[in-house]
């Protein structure tokens, strides 16, 4: 088996920057997307909650196809013409540009379900074609533990100040347009996607791949048929490498909690705390300054400790935030009062270090699978990134949309019943708290730091370098636990290498 060498062209500012940027499409058009989309469906579109978890099922019945697809794709696209001249990955990202205003789409009103069920599954698709590739660049540009957790970084820098920019754009766009109006997610949509091109055309130009030796370049030639043929073989090998899976556990668990807090937030501000979508606005663009902030503890603490401890740290913060908020509602506090913005500031601290600290580590899960199959495999583990990303989000909001409807909601009433208020509430606080606490369990076992990575990296050198002495019996260790595999059995001496070598 062999792998390529890790990258020695110098990552600069610029680099950084460009990477960063894109994040602007990730994370921002999931905050409006998960803070918004149920809101706009089933108060202004006229649909009901279930109709729009109907679109969200279906999108993600075709993204079971096409993000993997994609990931697998651009890691055998380099043989192609294209592939050279234009980067087996950034090929994809650079297509996708022209593509991109098919967001602003989404957002106008007055269409009926079957316009929103394919202006929705349409950006998907296009935001699968940048993400994927995107995820790899990371890996590709670097492979110094502290470069690719300043990439981590930046990108969360950069996603942190497009979901403020989510947060209050509606408020700004409904002081002018007024309250009533649904033209203000459609304008919000044009200004995103403006923002979505500008970004990804950064990327591409300030971002590179790393060359691959001549007998991994020879053997990724694989066309449209063999890519569905591996491709769920491919998919579900990625489960095999044990830091990833235990990753993904922190993943979905930061995640999941966040999606169902948001796609419950604005019901909970609106008819709970007796507000108005200008106030939920308000709030979430407030928590969104707090990530931002949280974003920079998190960055230096994950450079010095374990990623897994300030995760947990971040969850707590998190969870006491709910608590927080949910405890003001229960004394009968409304929106207009300060005390709020105490459960938004506990709350946006620890969802700051919990948006960083899953990407500051899904950058090095690439590593761990190369000392396992001797390969470099960073599409897959990004198409199943964003096929999980994606599924859960979209299963989060859809799940709050058929709950609050069981709960008795009425798409478009100015109020709601008790009962659906209280259904909003508990929601909101056990559907969040619980899937915080399955991440915090997930984190007790997951042990990769600089200090293991370093390990991780002087093994790949002395496999890559064919030395034969036997490892120090701590580095055996150490990699055995992030592998999950005997050291015997790593380098491609095992099924997972065997069945991803074509």
């Amino acid at each position: 088996m062999t792998s390529a060498p890790p990258a020695k062209r110098p990552v600069r500012l610029i680099n950084y920057l460009a990477y960063g940027s894109n994040d602007v499409l990730g994370a921002g058009s999931m905050a409006v997307i998960s803070g918004w989309v149920l809101i706009f469906y089933t108060q202004f579109c006229g649909l009901s909650a279930g109709q729009a978890a109907m679109i969200f099922a279906v999108a993600r019945i075709l993204d079971a196809v096409a993000s993997p697809l994609i990931g697998y794709v651009s890691d055998h696209f380099g043989h192609t013409a294209l592939g050279r001249r234009f980067g087996r990955r950034r090929f994809f990202i650079l297509a996708a540009i022209p593509l991109l205003p098919s967001f602003a789409l989404m957002w106008l009103p007055g269409m009926s379900f079957w316009y929103y069920l394919v202006s929705y599954v349409g950006f998907e698709l296009v935001y699968a074609m940048v993400i994927i590739p995107y995820e790899t660049l990371a890996a590709e540009m670097s492979s110094d533990y502290r470069a690719k957790a300043k990439f981590a970084g930046f990108r969360i820098l950069f996603g942190q100040t497009a979901a403020i920019l989510a947060g209050f754009l509606p408020l700004w766009l409904i002081n002018y347009l007024g309250r009533d109006s649904a033209s203000t997610f459609f304008y919000m949509g044009l200004i995103f996607a403006a923002l979505f091109m500008a970004t990804a055309g950064f990327l591409y130009r300030f971002s590179w791949e790393r060359p691959l030796p001549p007998v991994v370049a020879g053997r990724q030639g694989a066309g449209i048929g063999s890519a569905f043929r591996a491709l769920y073989r491919n998919l579900f090998s990625t489960m095999r490498i044990r830091a990833f899976r235990l990753h993904l556990g922190m993943y979905l668990g930061g995640y999941i909690s966040q999606d169902i807090f948001n796609a419950a937030f604005t019901f909970f501000v609106i008819f709970a705390l007796a507000g108005t979508t200008a106030m939920a606005s308000g709030l979430l663009g407030t928590m969104y300054i707090v990530q931002f902030v949280a974003v920079v503890i998190a960055i230096n603490v994950a450079l010095r400790a374990s990623p897994a401890f300030a995760y947990r740290v971040a969850a707590l913060l998190f969870g006491l935030g709910v608590v927080v908020l949910l405890s003001l509602w229960s004394g009968g506090v409304t929106a207009t009062s300060p005390l709020i913005y105490l459960a938004i500031a506990l709350a946006g601290l620890g969802r700051g270090a919990l948006n960083y600290i899953p990407w500051a580590t899904y950058n090095y899960m690439a590593d761990v699978d190369e000392i396992v199959t001797g390969q470099r495999r960073e599409g897959s583990f990004a198409g199943v990134m964003t096929f999980v990303r994606k599924a859960t989000q979209a299963a989060a909001v859809a799940g709050v949309g058929l709950i609050i409807q069981a709960g008795g909601f009425i798409s478009g009433a100015e109020t709601q019943t008790p009962q659906a208020v209280n259904t909003i509430a508990a929601l909101m606080g056990i559907g969040t708290l619980g899937v915080l606490a399955a991440g915090v369990l997930v984190s007790l076992r997951f042990r990769l730091d600089p200090a293991t990575h370093a390990i991780l990296m002087a093994e790949i050198e002395r496999l890559r370098a064919g030395d034969p002495a036997p490892p120090e019996p701590h580095h055996r260790a150490v990699v055995e636990d992030l592998s999950g595999w005997r050291y015997d059995r790593l380098w491609g001496n095992n099924p997972v290498a065997a069945a991803n070598a074509g």
